[in-house]
C-alpha cells in the first residue's frame, strides 16, 4: 500500500513538474488581468432573450467581484407579482453561469426571473466573471490568499450590502454547495443577516467529516491539499494542462477515472449527459489552493471553523491557538431557511447534515431527495418541478410580494 502511495505521489509531482518548469512563477499568475470578454450577460442570459445588467463591486480587501442582474423575458408568465431581491451564490470550481446551464424552463437563474423575482447573481473571487484585485494581479500570490472564510465574510457580506442598498430591501439568498458553506458563515455575522428575508440552500454543508467521494478522499489522504502549497501553488485552474494532468494522476486500477464526476460528486441522477461538452465550456472555475486546504482541514478534523494556520500563527490572527468554529446557533431562529439535500450526494452526506439541523435554533423546511446527486440540484432536468417550484412557494409564503 505504501509503495502504492509513494509511486502515485511521485507520477503526480513528476507531470506537475514537467508542465511548470518554474513552478512558483507559473503557478502565481499568467499575466495581466484577463479581458472581461464576453460577460456573463453577453455568454448565456442575453442570447436567451432575458435583460441583463452588470455590476462590479469592491469587498474590503480589494476584490472587484462582478453581480449580474437579470429581469424578466418578453414572454413572462407571472406579471401581475414581483418578488424580493434574490441572489444566487454558487458551489467550488463554478460562478454565476451554473444557474443557466441549462434551457431556460430548467435553469433556476431564468425561472425565477419569469416567476417576477428580481434576480442577482454572485460571482465570487477568482472566478472568470469577476475582476480581479484593486492591487494585485493573478500572477501574485497574494491575490489567492484566501479560503471560503473571506468569500463568507467580505464577497458575500458586500453582495448582500450591495444588493440591500440599490434594491431598499433585504433580499432571498439561494445558495449551492460553497454557497451554502459562506452562507451559514456569513449567517452567524448580524451585520449580514440583518439584511437577508430567507434562505434557501441545495446540497447544504457546513461539516464534511463524512463526505463518501473517492477521489476527494484519495486526496485527502494523500494530502494533495498541502503538497500543493508546499509546491508553490496558489491558484487551482482544472481547465489548464496541470490541472486535468493532476486529476489523471490520481486515477489507477483502483479508482477509475471513466466518471470523473461521479467519483467527486456521488451519482446523479437526472442531468443530460449529452450538455456535458456544453457544460466543460464554462466550467470548472479557478479557486485558490488555501480553499481546497480550508475544506480538507474540515473533513480531517471535523470542524466548521475558521482556517487552521497551525498554533502559532492560530494565536497571532484570533488570540486563541485552535481556529475559532462558526457557530451555527448564533443564525437567528427568526431566519426563515428551506433547504434540500440527495441520497446519493457523496459531497453533503446525510449525516453531516443531520449535524447542521442540531446546531440550528430554528427547524427548517427540509426536501430530500433519494436519487439526487451533488450536480443534480442545479443540473437536473427535473428540478423544477422537485426543487424549484416548492423553493419559490417557500418564498411566496413568506408574503414578501406586492403588485406591479
Amino acid at each position: 500500500m505504501t509503495r502504492v502511495w509513494w509511486r502515485t505521489t511521485l507520477a503526480i509531482t513528476v507531470s506537475i513538474l514537467s508542465l511548470f518548469p518554474n513552478i512558483a512563477d507559473a503557478f502565481d499568475g499568467g499575466g495581466s488581468q484577463p479581458k472581461q470578454q464576453p460577460t456573463l450577460c453577453d455568454e448565456l442570459i442575453l442570447p436567451a432573450g432575458y435583460p441583463c445588467s452588470e455590476y462590479v463591486i469592491q469587498t474590503k480587501d480589494g476584490f472587484l467581484l462582478g453581480l449580474q442582474r437579470v429581469s424578466s423575458s418578453a414572454r413572462i408568465e407571472y406579471a401581475g407579482e414581483r418578488g424580493s431581491p434574490v441572489l444566487l451564490l454558487h458551489g467550488l470550481f463554478m460562478a454565476g453561469d451554473a444557474w443557466f446551464l441549462n434551457q431556460p424552463e430548467q435553469s433556476l437563474g431564468f425561472i425565477l426571473a419569469d416567476r417576477g423575482f428580481d434576480v442577482w447573481v454572485g460571482n465570487v473571487r477568482g472566478t472568470r466573471w469577476s475582476h480581479g484585485h484593486i492591487s494585485y494581479s493573478e500572477k501574485n500570490k497574494h491575490f489567492w490568499d484566501w479560503s471560503w472564510q473571506e468569500l463568507a465574510l467580505y464577497d458575500l457580506g458586500e453582495m448582500i450590502n450591495y444588493i440591500n442598498l440599490v434594491t431598499n430591501s433585504k433580499l432571498f439568498v439561494v445558495g449551492h454547495s460553497q454557497g451554502t458553506i459562506i452562507s451559514f458563515a456569513a449567517f452567524t455575522q448580524p451585520e449580514i443577516v440583518d439584511k437577508v428575508e430567507a434562505a434557501a440552500l441545495l446540497s447544504p454543508i457546513s461539516y464534511l467529516d463524512h463526505v463518501s467521494a473517492p477521489l476527494v478522499l484519495r486526496m485527502v489522504k494523500m494530502q494533495i491539499d498541502e503538497m500543493i502549497l508546499t509546491m508553490g501553488v496558489h491558484q487551482l485552474n482544472f481547465k489548464s494542462d496541470w490541472g486535468a494532468s493532476l486529476l489523471v494522476s490520481l486515477c489507477d486500477t483502483r479508482l477509475s477515472c471513466s466518471d470523473m464526476l461521479s467519483s467527486i460528486t456521488g451519482k446523479n441522477c437526472c442531468f443530460n449527459e449529452s450538455r456535458v461538452p456544453f457544460y466543460l465550456e464554462q466550467e470548472p472555475h479557478p479557486s485558490s489552493s488555501k480553499n481546497l486546504h480550508h475544506l480538507f482541514q474540515m473533513i480531517r478534523q471535523g470542524t466548521f471553523s475558521k482556517y487552521d494556520y497551525g498554533k502559532l500563527k492560530n494565536l497571532k490572527e484570533y488570540g486563541t491557538f485552535k481556529p475559532p468554529k462558526f457557530d451555527l446557533s448564533r443564525i437567528p431562529k427568526s431566519l426563515p431557511l428551506w433547504m434540500a439535500y440527495g441520497g446519493n450526494d457523496a459531497l453533503a452526506d446525510i449525516s453531516d447534515f443531520q449535524h447542521t439541523l442540531k446546531e440550528l435554533r430554528s427547524t427548517p423546511e427540509v426536501v430530500y431527495l433519494e436519487n439526487y446527486g451533488h450536480v443534480d440540484f442545479i443540473l437536473s432536468l427535473q428540478a423544477k418541478q422537485d426543487l424549484y417550484d416548492p423553493m419559490i412557494s417557500f418564498f411566496k409564503s413568506l408574503g414578501k410580494f406586492s403588485s406591479i
